[in-house]
C-alpha cells in the first residue's frame, strides 16, 4: 500500500469512533507517524481518552496506560528495581512506560515530580533508574490528555515538559449530527474503542516514517520556517519564543502531513496547516499581555499571516 493509503485506514479506523472530528484525527495520526507526542487538552467528557484508545487500537504494537493521580510516584511510570533473595541482588520491574504507544491519562492531576518522570523517556527513548539506564522500544508515543489548568485538582505542565509534545490539541465539543451518531453508538455495554483492531503493523508505521523522510522540502520553504520561529523569539507579546526543537518538529510534521496528501514535496499550505498544534503550546505570552487578554494562538495567527511565505515550494 502507499503511504497515503496506509495513512486514511488508521484516519479510518479512529473515526469510526472519534466522530464529527477529522481534521482532529488527521492531526492526531500525522503526530504518530511523524514520532512524536501528542498533548490532547479539553474539558473532561469530549473524548481525549477515546481519540487515545482508538490511535493506540489502530496499530498493532504493545500499549500501556498511566492514570495520573495526586498520589502517582515516578516509580509507578518508569518502573523500580526490587531486591530478590535468590540471586542476591536488584531485578529491574519495568513500568507502563516500556510500551511502544502510552496514555497518560489526565497528566496534569499528578505532581511535578512525577511528570518529570516522563522527561528522559519523552526526550531521548530512554529512563534511567538507580544509575541504571534502560532504552525504550520503537516507536514509542506519548499520549496524554489534560483538563484545563484553570481545573480544580491539576498542577500545570512545566515548559520544559510541553515542549518535548509535537503537538496539543483541543477536541472541542461535536455537532448535533456527531452528537446523535455517538448516542446511537454508545446504546450497548460495550464502548465502541474497545472493538477496535490494529489495522497497521509496526513495520508498517516504521516504513511510514522512513517515507516521510523522503518528502521534499524546498530551500524556501526550509526558510519560510525559519522565518517564523524567529519572528516568534522577536514579538513584543511573547516572552520566549518557539526553540529549534520546534523548528525540526515542524518540518517532520510538515512532511508527514504533505505525505498522507500524496505528494512528495511539502508546500506552505502545509506549513500553516500545522503552526497552531505545533507552535502554539511552547509559546509563552508576557504578563502585560495577558492583561490585555492575548493568547499564544492569536500571535500565531498574526505571524501566519504576516510572514512572508514563498510562492513555490515545490
Amino acid at each position: 500500500m502507499s503511504f497515503a493509503e496506509l495513512f486514511h485506514r488508521i484516519t479510518d479506523n479512529v473515526e469510526a469512533v472519534v466522530r464529527g472530528k477529522p481534521d482532529v484525527v488527521r492531526l492526531a495520526v500525522v503526530c504518530l507517524v511523524a514520532d512524536g507526542h501528542l498533548l490532547v487538552e479539553d474539558t473532561p467528557g469530549v473524548g481525549k481518552t477515546t481519540l487515545a484508545k482508538a490511535l493506540a487500537s489502530s496499530v498493532d504494537c504493545s500499549f500501556g496506560r498511566i492514570q495520573f493521580t495526586p498520589d502517582l510516584l515516578p516509580a509507578d511510570v518508569v518502573g523500580l528495581s526490587i531486591w530478590n533473595r535468590t540471586t542476591g541482588g536488584f531485578d529491574f520491574r519495568p513500568g507502563p512506560v516500556f510500551s511502544n504507544i502510552v496514555l497518560g491519562d489526565e497528566i496534569n492531576r499528578a505532581s511535578p515530580k512525577t511528570q518529570s518522570a516522563l522527561l528522559e523517556a519523552m526526550a531521548e527513548h530512554q529512563v534511567t533508574v538507580d544509575g541504571t539506564t534502560h532504552r525504550l522500544g520503537s516507536p514509542f508515543m506519548v499520549l496524554a490528555t489534560q483538563n484545563p489548568i484553570d481545573h480544580e485538582g491539576t498542577y500545570p505542565l512545566p515548559e520544559s515538559q510541553l515542549d518535548r509534545f509535537l503537538m496539543r490539541l483541543s477536541i472541542g465539543y461535536p455537532d448535533r449530527a456527531a452528537e446523535l451518531e455517538i448516542l446511537e453508538t454508545h446504546g450497548s455495554s460495550e464502548e465502541p474503542v474497545d472493538a477496535l483492531g490494529p489495522v497497521v503493523s509496526r513495520a508498517d508505521l516504521s516504513g511510514m516514517a522512513a517515507a516521510a523522510t523522503g518528502v521534499h522540502l524546498a530551500a524556501p520553504l526550509r526558510g519560510y520556517l525559519v522565518d517564523l520561529a524567529d519572528a516568534t523569539r522577536r514579538h513584543p507579546a511573547l516572552r520566549a519564543g518557539v526553540s529549534t526543537r520546534a523548528t525540526v518538529a515542524l518540518q517532520r510534521a510538515t512532511r508527514v502531513l504533505a505525505a498522507s496528501h500524496g505528494r512528495g514535496y511539502a508546500t506552505p499550505d502545509d506549513v500553516k496547516a500545522l503552526a497552531r498544534p505545533v507552535l502554539a503550546h511552547r509559546l509563552i505570552v508576557t504578563p502585560e499581555a495577558q492583561l490585555q487578554g492575548i493568547t499564544p494562538e492569536q500571535v500565531l495567527d498574526d505571524l501566519v499571516r504576516s510572514v512572508p511565505a514563498p510562492s513555490a515550494a515545490g
